[in-house]
């Protein structure tokens, strides 16, 4: 018998994979969505088969099969669904056949891993804070990278009104270092270097979590099954 217990729109957005909570909080904010012909308020609570609207066009009801695809973002790609907006937006560039959604951001210029979704529930875990969960890169300076701007930047860097929590940091070469993030502040690593008078020439995310990068730029692959049971095995541990 199909669950008819009534759900907050945007949670019940998120769990057949049509967008994340925050997505579907900004929608209903901007009137976008609406329930039996309706435009509800912020927390409106829906019964499964209620007849929903996103931009007057009906969503499909039935849960979908969870969808996990990591994606070797090329520089020029825009981490954005919305599709209206920005030409080269990461769901035209990837044209996948279901509707996902990517998992944080990693800016225009920035290249390299990231994960893309239909379930919004793990995005949710992924990206708070309190989990902690590494993001490594590899970033390419125009000047020569020397010990006190690798102290400073493992240190904390003082950006956004706030000081970057400390982190790892490794020399690669002369113009190059490693960073291993678990914060998600906007544009961190080139702020964290511009507020240093470095200069970021290149930005590649080479790892999340445990998802490493192993495929060429510009092409996408699914997670295994075995990936995707220590994904979320990890995840549990941490709530």
């Amino acid at each position: 018998m199909e669950d008819k217990t009534p759900v907050r729109i945007n949670k019940y957005l998120s769990q057949i994979g049509f967008c994340s909570r925050r997505k579907a909080d900004s929608l209903l904010e901007q009137g976008r969505i609406k329930i039996e012909g309706k435009v509800p308020e912020l927390g409106t609570k829906i019964i499964p088969g209620q007849e929903i609207l996103v931009d007057n066009k009906a969503i499909a009801q039935k849960e979908n099969e969870h969808v996990y695809i990591l994606l070797n973002k090329p520089k020029g790609i825009v981490c954005t669904t919305d599709t209206r907006v920005e030409k080269d937006n990461i769901i035209d560039f990837i044209n996948y056949h279901t509707r996902i959604f990517p998992v944080g951001r990693l800016d225009k210029m920035s290249e390299g891993l990231i994960m893309l979704t239909n379930d919004g529930d793990i995005v949710n875990q992924i990206l708070r804070a309190k989990h902690k969960n590494e993001k490594e890169y590899i970033v390419k300076v125009r000047q020569p990278i020397t010990d006190a701007f690798l102290e400073k930047m493992a240190s904390g860097v003082p950006i956004l009104d706030t000081v970057t929590q400390a982190c790892k940091v490794e020399k690669v070469d002369a113009n190059r270092f490693k960073i291993v993030l678990t914060q998600g502040l906007n544009r961190q690593i080139r702020r964290m270097c511009e507020a240093l008078d470095y200069h970021v020439v290149a930005l590649k995310r080479i790892r999340i979590m445990h998802l490493l990068l192993d495929i060429p730029q510009g092409e996408y692959r699914e997670l295994s099954k075995e990936e995707i049971q220590r994904l979320k095995l990890i995840l549990a541990r941490k709530n």
